[in-house]
């Protein structure tokens, strides 16, 4: 039998196995669906901000939906909180487990994640899960993404794994303390609401699968599935060139006056395995980028599933064969109280960066130059003026994907670790009292090479009859996305206030009080290039020309190419 075979020892036909496996899939695809569609923030049923999984009765992610990297290479140790928080005999039918405790099973505490055990006969068969980023969960700032916090204890509400609901009825006294709060109670009572509907889609499709085939056949099933994508995940690391791969990259600052925060990882690849050790990162910091080993954890997992077959079923077992190093009290497995809201969203894209760029040693045609390496994290909060009700909004900003063999970087899109849509600037006017003033690509910021790095891009929001708070937390102001095989880097990104009318820049953490009127300007970073820029083709040059994605200078000063002689060349035609 070949690892590509999925057949097994022990008498499921290869045919069922893939069915069922298939069916788990769709499970976790239709919860997410549930999810977005019951959703009442925009961060959910817009952006989508959120991720749902089924795990089996050990606690062991046998499938999920495709949506957020950063959660879902998390959510196994949310899972493993909640039943040990609660163990399997102490749990009853309609149970359902709510934590985000980064320090006990979470990643940062806006992503609440709810677990709900799937009976059968009075047993435990299976676990289904989600996580959603909530757009307040109290603390010091609206939107619970403060870039000045220093200790955890500011950055909202901290949730232990607690039941939300016990035999189908909600724990009313939970959902009001947490109600109390938050500034906006009614989005995030909602919210839990669709959580719960997420859940109870995922465990009315798995005791369908129960009365299909079987208990003890769909446990035998759940176990091959595991073991399936194991054996695949260890033929593709076999492939791989044995050796010990280092790269070491930085995170600009902190926000508290530490800057150049060295993230390093060493991947040694030995046979069919995976070790991956961060010794010689940063201590744990100050400021809010501090990443739990979750997020740590999750974000190698993404890296080294990057390097190998796509099409291996993303689940328990093709993590079996990567370890983890990250030593205690460091910025990417920092100790509490530690600030850890950035960490989730800005970390855990160094992170990807780092391990992405020790694995380009070993295979450089399989690994892209770096994407814009931030979320770009951007928070509004106040009172809305039209109804006199507090308001949070939050969104992270797209940007540039880096270049790889033989194509050009995506431009305008989430790169790695968030997986999200942008907030239409439809649903953002409506929803909030805010403006979008401008939204454009910019030109000139992908890294040039041979397959050039995606554009970065500019949003400007715009304060409406309010004075608002507002809160920058990103990354690559200062470091720029590398490119590799020769490419440029990409361009830095940046943040102004009022860019056409006194412009002041922002620090790329940092809050402010805005009076009405007030204009911030977000522009995201470019992903790197690939490949040596001599080798470009001229008729991808013309099309970059023609589109606007670069400019006549920057066509002469880095390709060396008058845009006149692109004239007549292809599309370039003018």
């Amino acid at each position: 039998m070949t690892s590509d075979d999925p057949g097994t020892s022990d008498g499921v036909d290869p045919v069922t196995l893939e069915v069922t496996r298939n069916a788990c899939i769709a499970i976790s695809e239709e919860m997410n669906a549930t999810l977005i569609r019951t959703g009442y923030s925009p961060n959910i049923k817009e952006r989508r901000d959120c991720s749902c999984a089924l795990f089996d009765a050990d606690a062991e992610m046998i499938s999920q939906a495709e949506n957020m990297p950063v959660h879902l290479g998390a959510m196994p140790f949310s899972v493993a909180a909640a039943i040990d928080r609660y163990p399997p005999e102490t749990l009853d039918p309609g149970d359902a487990i709510l934590l985000n405790d980064p320090f006990y099973g979470g990643a940062h505490l806006p992503d609440l994640t709810l677990v709900t055990p799937v009976f059968q006969d009075g047993d435990i068969i299976a676990f289904a899960a989600n996580r959603a980023h909530h757009a307040d969960v109290g603390g010091s700032r609206a939107g619970s993404v403060a870039a000045d916090s220093t200790e955890i204890y500011q950055e909202g509400l901290r949730i232990p794994p607690v039941k939300l609901f016990e035999g189908g009825e909600p724990n009313e006294g939970l959902f009001d303390m947490i109600l109390s709060n938050v500034r906006t109670p009614d989005e995030r009572r909602g919210d839990l609401r669709a959580q719960e509907a997420a859940n109870e889609t995922g465990r009315r499709r798995v005791t369908e699968l129960v009365e299909k085939y079987g208990r003890g056949q769909l446990t035998a099933m759940l176990e091959e599935i595991k073991d399936y994508s194991e054996r695949r995940m260890r033929a593709e690391i076999t492939d791989l060139p044995d050796g010990t791969y280092t790269y070491d990259d930085v995170l600009d600052d902190d926000g508290r006056g530490n800057e150049a925060l060295a993230i390093r990882a060493a991947v040694t690849i030995d046979g069919d395995h995976v070790s991956v050790d961060f010794s010689g990162s940063a201590d744990q910091t100050a400021g809010a980028i501090n990443a739990v080993f979750a997020v740590t954890a999750s974000a190698t997992y993404y890296a080294v599933r990057c390097v190998t077959d796509p099409d291996i079923p993303p689940n328990h077992g093709c993590y079996r064969p990567i370890d983890i190093e990250a030593p205690d009290g460091t910025i990417v497995n920092p100790e509490p109280p530690a600030a850890v809201v950035g960490g989730n969203l800005e970390t855990s894209q160094r992170v990807t960066d780092v391990v992405l760029g020790a694995l380009s040693k070993a295979v450089p045609d399989r690994v892209t130059a770096a994407g814009q390496g931030t979320m770009n994290n951007v928070t509004f909060g106040g009172t809305d003026p039209r109804d006199g009700t507090p308001y949070a909004f939050y969104e992270t900003q797209a940007g540039g994907f880096g270049g790889r063999r033989g194509k050009d970087g995506m431009d305008g899109v989430h790169v790695h670790m968030s997986n999200t849509m942008n907030t239409p600037a439809e649903v953002l006017e409506t929803a909030y009292p805010l403006r979008v003033t401008r939204y454009e690509y910019r030109p000139d910021t992908g890294g040039a090479g041979e397959f050039r790095g995606g554009l970065g891009l500019r949003r400007d929001i715009q304060v409406r009859d309010h004075e608002a708070t507002f809160s920058l937390l990103a990354e690559r102001h200062r470091s720029q996305p590398y490119g590799l095989s020769g490419g440029d880097p990409g361009a830095t990104g940046g943040a102004v206030l009022n860019p056409d009318d006194d412009p002041e820049e922002l620090a790329p953490k940092s809050t402010h009080e805005l009076p009405p009127g007030s204009v911030v300007s977000v522009r995201t970073p470019g992903g790197g290039g690939y490949g040596d820029s001599s080798d470009r083709d001229a008729g991808a040059l013309a099309r970059d020309l023609r589109l606007g994605k670069i400019t006549p200078e920057r066509l002469r000063s880095v390709y060396g190419i008058d845009p006149m002689d692109l004239r007549g060349d292809g599309e370039g035609e003018r």
